[in-house]
């Protein structure tokens, strides 16, 4: 089989990348089973309050309105871009990665949704690319979350990242919140709330 060769997607920053089919599917298995070893790794450094529970974000009420960028005590804020790979188009034309307004169809940073460049995009195969959010950049500012959820599958969604929050007992971005996505949940059951899964999940 020939060598798969980097796909040039005209990009002016060289964020595109290519694995083959065989890749992409031996990464998704890894990955079903490094979720719950990051979830449970995650679980030792969850900073629980006096009856146990964290602070999490409900996807299904979550209007994207850009407040836990802005009303974090942390900065960058504790909340990150969570992308819920089940429910994924892994599409070329990803308005959670790409500006819909955009004048010529490139991933350019210009072109991008993200402020800091924190999506990273991979070839797949044929039209298909994978999303991967790097959290170290990632500032909780909900763009492309919001542009998923208006063009896509919404697949992205945000949570509050428990090995980074401080777990305050009246979160500021809590009080603020526009829809009251913000709840308290059981840190051993249920810590975090994960789109498009039927219900809560230690996933992340």
């Amino acid at each position: 089989m020939a060598t798969p060769q980097r796909v040039d997607d005209h990009s002016k920053d060289g964020s595109v990348g290519f694995i083959d089919r065989r890749s992409f599917l031996q990464t998704g298995l890894r990955a079903g089973a490094a979720v719950a070893l990051t979830a449970a790794a995650g679980a030792t450094a969850i900073k629980l309050h006096a009856d146990d529970t964290v602070w999490q974000i409900d996807p299904k009420l979550c209007v994207s309105c850009g407040l836990c960028e802005t009303e974090c005590v942390l900065n960058p804020s504790a909340v990150k871009c969570t992308h819920q790979y089940g429910i994924c188009g892994y599409c070329n034309l990803c308005f959670g990665f790409l500006q819909p307004n955009m004048t010529e169809q490139t991933t350019a940073a210009e072109n991008q949704m993200c402020p800091t460049s924190a999506i990273k995009r991979t070839l797949v195969d044929g039209p298909y690319y994978e999303y991967r959010i790097d959290e170290a950049l990632c500032v909780g500012c909900a763009k492309c979350v919001k542009g998923c959820s208006t063009f896509g599958n919404g697949a992205m969604h945000l949570q509050i990242r428990h090995d980074v929050c401080v777990n305050c007992n009246e979160c500021t971005i809590a009080r603020a919140c526009p829809t009251r996505a913000f709840t308290r949940s059981d840190a051993t059951s249920k810590p975090y709330l994960i789109k498009g899964t039927g219900g809560p999940s230690k996933e992340h």
